[in-house]
Formats: structure tokens, sequence, C-alpha cells
């Protein structure tokens, strides 16, 4: 069996959890040596008459989506959380099939709720009712499980520190057994601890026992204070529940713990379909012994912009978490693999990921070892020589043959041969040094020129002592704003013309087309062109001919050097490469391409080096291609309904920001669309 073969259940509880008859607390923290009192769900509650403090335990509030099995379920859960709070429940409103006795729906409410009717004023009784708001309606959906369609938490009158079980009334008139409290939390809280929202497979119960996954023995888990686990459920049941196509899957060890979690907002898991051709897995947090344990999934956006694609928080470096993490990513995305990844220099990484994606081209990413330089060899004699030395090879080597001879010149010269992390450094050359790399795709996520940087998503959000909840307050902030960032430049690129430079045919060209800040890198190749003063043939080998390219490059101090360039073209299949491999690190052509086209009259590059994902209008041209085994029309699949419609959605709001007239467009059709939908519903009904 696989790991994730379904999405209908975000929560992954093990199945011994499922039957035990456990207390009201959500997922537990780490065990210590406190007494069981202070683990995360007790409360301590004072009794306002006797002042005797006693031990309770706190129950989910209910919360639109929740689902149940049955109507009598429904009706246990909340009956248990009022007597948590401190009110009794009674039905307001019960709705049954005209033809049958069957109920489809209900209103439960505060004893409280109403007041009492003209005729029963005078009666000796005292009143009790308040007019209080609190309820809950719900409904039998298509999954024959009841959902909570509508709640109403508030009281507007003070809750009782004890409250006697309400007795509930069953259809056939008789009342039904008195069962013990313990009784009726452990039932409830064996019903209710996973909270589940409806995403296919016509709701079987068979569902549940594919979700569940059978974890190996491993005693880790997440190192949490005293709260975090509280913190981590709340947090992902509000945006399960708020947030569109919100994904999540959390990891049990052997005793119930908590040890690896994974979670990816809607934009995010929409962008992955667009931005996860090349990405960058973050795991700075995690092996820096951070206080949160953050491994991130970074693509770059059509504008250059980083896109978070997903993360987790794992309980340790080890290879098992990190498969279980990239399955989870996977599931996310409908198994789409991408073509590059990029991590830091880490043995477990490397083996994780020729497990799960033996397909893509797996690279350590260069910034992260330069920035290590300093580290590693800041304490040899002749550091800045030999760092100086390391640049110029990793940096200025166009051939294979320039790089081996420039780092054996380097090692020999400073006697550093024997020197333990240039050696590894040397022997892992091929996934990290840009001259081995040519043939990857990298979308400018390579960092193959000095000072370029593979920023984490979350910079300037945490830092090494950022508790858990805080950082899950920072997640939405930095998603909101990073989504900000994409949108302005999506109105800035759609409404406004760049300004040209030079009368070059190319920059007008792409000036239509890209995105403003792909434009702007675009535009320095196309004016660093005048700085190439030479193309000459080399070599012509049928209708391949080889030029050559002189280019002025800034040298030491304020001197400036001369430097070759050969480039491949080829007029009949209308293909153009440099030895510099811009196209594949960047995504554009390059000055010294530019020349050679411009050198033979072409006066319009090439549609196979203009990237659909850099342009303007990507998100609205580019439907991902779901396969066409998951025909959303014959199939009974609904998470891929719910992906689908949601895709189609975000690029109605995405156009819709452009202008005013655009706005009032698309809130214009959602409300029709909206209508047409309650039509349908009420024609089945």
């Amino acid at each position: 069996m696989k790991p994730f073969e379904s999405c209908d259940i975000q929560f992954l509880y093990r199945n011994k959890m499922e039957e035990a008859t456990l207390s009201c607390e959500k997922i537990p923290d780490d065990e210590n040596d406190e007494s069981q009192n202070k683990r995360q769900g007790d409360t301590t509650v004072i009794d306002g008459q006797n002042g005797v403090i006693e031990e309770k335990k706190e129950f989910v509030a209910p919360a639109v989506g929740m689902e149940f099995e049955s109507y009598d379920d429904a009706y246990n859960y909340y009956n248990c959380y009022a007597k948590e709070l401190g009110f009794r429940v009674r039905v307001k409103n019960s709705w049954f099939k005209r033809n049958s006795r069957e109920k489809y729906g209900a209103v439960l409410c505060c004893s409280s709720q109403g007041f009492k009717r003209i005729k029963d004023v005078n009666r000796l009784r005292k009143e009790t009712r308040t007019g209080c708001p609190a309820m809950i309606r719900m409904r039998l959906v298509d999954s024959k499980r009841w959902r909570i369609l509508e709640v109403t938490l508030e009281h507007n009158h003070i809750l009782g520190a004890k409250i006697y079980r309400s007795i509930k009334k069953i259809g056939t008139g008789t009342k039904r057994k008195t069962q013990s409290s313990s009784d009726a939390e452990g039932r409830t809280i064996k019903l209710y601890r996973a909270l589940v929202i409806d995403a296919g497979e016509n709701g079987n119960s068979d569902a549940i026992g594919r979700e569940v996954r059978n974890l190996p023995n491993h005693s880790s888990q997440l190192n949490l204070k005293k709260g975090d686990s509280q913190a981590i459920y709340n947090y992902l049941c509000r945006m399960q529940l708020t947030n569109p196509n919100f994904f999540y899957l959390m990891d049990l060890n052997d005793e119930g713990h908590l040890k690896n979690v994974f979670l990816i907002d809607g934009r995010s898991r929409a962008s992955c379909g667009y931005f996860s051709d090349v990405i960058y897995i973050d795991d700075t947090c995690l092996s820096s012994k951070y206080e949160i344990p953050l491994v991130a999934f970074i693509g770059i956006n059509h504008h250059g912009q980083p896109v978070l694609l997903g993360c987790g928080m794992l309980a340790g470096e080890t290879t098992e978490s990190y498969i279980w993490l990239f399955k989870a990513w996977l599931t996310c995305v409908s198994g789409s693999c991408p073509q590059t990844i990029i991590t830091d220099r880490c043995k477990v990484l490397k083996n994780a990921i020729t497990e799960v994606f033996p397909r893509a081209h797996h690279c350590f990413g260069l910034s992260h070892i330069m920035k290590k330089v300093p580290e590693k060899l800041g304490g040899l004699r002749n550091y800045d020589a030999i760092r100086k030395a390391l640049v110029k090879a990793v940096y200025e080597s166009l051939k294979v043959i320039e790089f081996e001879a420039a780092w054996g010149f380097m090692v020999q010269r400073f006697g550093v041969v024997d020197h333990e992390w240039l050696r590894s450094l040397y022997e892992d050359r091929a996934r990290w040094a840009p001259v081995y790399l040519k043939d990857t795709f990298f979308v400018g996520m390579c960092s193959a020129r000095p000072g370029e940087t593979l920023h984490p998503f979350f910079h300037r959000y945490v830092h090494k002592q950022t508790p858990l909840k805080e950082f899950l307050d920072k997640y939405e902030l930095a998603l909101q704003k990073k989504h900000k960032e994409e949108n302005l430049a999506d109105i800035e690129s759609r409404s406004s013309s760049p300004t040209l430079k030079t009368r070059c045919p190319f920059e007008l060209q792409l000036s239509k087309v890209y995105t403003r800040e792909i434009f702007k890198k675009f535009q320095l190749e196309v004016e660093e062109m005048y700085s190439c003063f030479s193309t000459t043939q080399l070599h012509v080998d049928g209708p391949i001919i080889i030029f050559l390219v002189k280019e002025r490059v800034p040298g030491e101090g304020s001197r400036r050097e001369i430097r070759d360039y050969e480039v491949l073209y080829n007029r009949t299949a209308g293909e153009v490469r440099c030895i510099c491999s811009c196209f594949n690190f960047y995504g554009y052509l390059c000055r010294h391409a530019l020349c050679v086209l411009n050198f033979n009259g072409v006066e319009e590059i090439p549609p196979k080096y203009i990237l659909s994902r850099w342009k303007k209008d990507y998100k609205r041209l580019y439907i991902p291609d779901h396969g066409s085994n998951n025909n959303p029309v014959d199939g009974t699949n609904r998470e891929l309904w719910f992906n689908q419609l949601y895709k189609g959605a975000l690029q109605v709001v995405e156009e819709g920001v452009i202008s005013l007239d655009h706005y009032k467009v698309a809130l214009q059709a959602f409300e029709e669309s909206l209508n047409r939908v309650h039509d349908v519903e009420e024609k089945q009904e």
C-alpha cells in the first residue's frame, strides 16, 4: 500500500488511537516529569461556590465543516461540549424527509435560547431563558454524514460550573439510556478527535483505513513545548475550514506523539501547478537547530519572486522523515515531479531525494557552499589567497578542463590537497560547480554568479528562537505579503509598458511578452551586447556554425579584460547556445547568443527561447495538465473537481484585480455562478 493513497482525511492517526477511550485533549505534547494534569488540554477550573480547584478537559469547539457518522454522534458531541462549558442542550428544530421519518436536518441550541411564551409567564416556575444565541445547525450531506453548517459559540448568560447531562429523546419517543459521564466523553472523543472535511470517495468508512499510516517503530517526535500541539491542532482546523484547498498531513509515532507535519495553503498549492519545475528545499531551520524545525519547498514565479510551495516540520534530520515529507508533497501536487531540486549538501537529503524523486536532477546550492568558505577555510594561513583562487575557479571556468586546472593549481600551490572539506567538495563537484551543470534547467535559482544567493522564503520572519505559536502567526503574514507582492507585480506588468533603452528588435519583442522584472534582466543582456566587439566564425559543420564572441568584462580593480565565448548556431533548426549557458541557468538568452543572432540577420528570438513561465499572462494561458485519466466529468474524484474549480476561480480572481471594471465583472460572474449552483441543489431536493 502506498503511504498516501487519498486526500479525503487530512488528519492521520494510528488505529490504536482511534480505538482507545481517550481524554478530551488533542495531540499530546512531549511527555516529561511533570504530573499528568500539566499536559496540554488540561484546564484548571475554580468552582465559584466552593473555591475547589478541579481539573477538567477541553473539548474541540464546534466549527463549520465538522462531520459525524450519525445524528446521534453529532448530538452526543455537542452535549459533551456543552457539559464542559456549563450549559444544557435542547433540540430547537428538526427536519424529516417527506416520504419517510428519516431526519436530514436539525438545530441544537443552548437551553437558555428563546423566551417563555406569554401564557407561561405567570406560572410559578422561574424564568431561565435569556434569548441565548448559542447554537449549531447541521444537515445530512451527500456523503451520508452529518455536517455542521452554522455555529454560534457566544452565550449571553453566565455558564454554570457543573451541569448534569441532558437526556435526549429518540425518534420513536423513547428516552435514550443514560450514560455515565466518562462513557459519553470516551465515545465522543473516539468519534470526533479527528476533524474530517469531506473531499470525495463518498465518505466511505474504509477511506479512514486507507489514510492511516502504519509507521515504523521510532521514538522520535517533534520537540514541542507546552501548548504547541494544541496550537498546531487549532491552526490546522481553522485553516482547513477557512482557506480554500488547504492541505495538511500529520505523522505520529508508535506512542501517538506528533512526529512530522506537512501543510500547504490553497494559493501555494495552486502555484505548484505553475512553478514546481524547479524547487529549492530549504532546511536551514532544521539543520541549524532553530526552535522551529522547518523545511520549506520554494519555487520561482513569473516575476522571479520566491513562492512557497509547501512546508513541513520534522522531528529530525533522518532519511525516513524526509521521505515522508517528500511523499506528502507529491500527494499534494498529484505526483508531478520537479525537473531540478536544489538543496544544501546533505547525505540524508540526497538519499531521500534519490528514492522519492529518481528522475529529478538533484543539485547542491552554490550560495550555501560559498557561505561556508570562511568557516571551513578561515583558519588557513593563506585564507584570502585561497578564497580568491576558489572563487575564480568556480565562477570563471567556462570549460571543465579549465575548472580542473584551476582547482588543481589552488590545492597544490597552497598545500591543501588533503584538506577534508575541500576534498569532499571536489568529489561532489558535479552537483554544485556551474561548469558541470550547463545542461540543467534552473530558471534563476542556480546562483551561478558571484553574490547571488537563495533567500529563505521566511527570511526576516523566523529567527533561531522563534516559538512555534509565533511562527504560525508569521506564516500567514509572510504568505499575505508575498501574495500581495505578486498581485502588485501582475498589475504593474499588465498596465504599463517598460521604457526601451536600445533600438534592438529583441528588446521590443520581449517588452510586449515578459513580466516587468524578467524583462529588466533580459534588457540588461541587450544593453551589454555593446560590450561584445567581435563576432567571428570558428568552425562550420553542415548547418552548425561555431562562433567566437569577444567581450570586455570587469577585471581586478578598474581594469577591463577580454574574454572569449563560443556560441553554437544551427540556422536550420533555429538553435543557438552559448558556452556560458545563460538560458539554462536564468531562462533567457545571453548577450553572446543575441550577438550571433544579430550577426546572422535574425530579427526575432526563436519561440523556443521565450519561456511561457515568464509571460505576463502565464497563469491565464497555462492550465496544468492532470492527465486524461482524471476526467472530472466522468469520474467521482471530488478532490480533482475541487482543484479544477479552484484553479479556474483563481484565474478569474487574478484577472479581476486589474481594474475596477475587471473587479465588477468578476464579482458579478461569481454571484451568477453561485445562484446557478444553488438552483441545481434545489432541484435535487
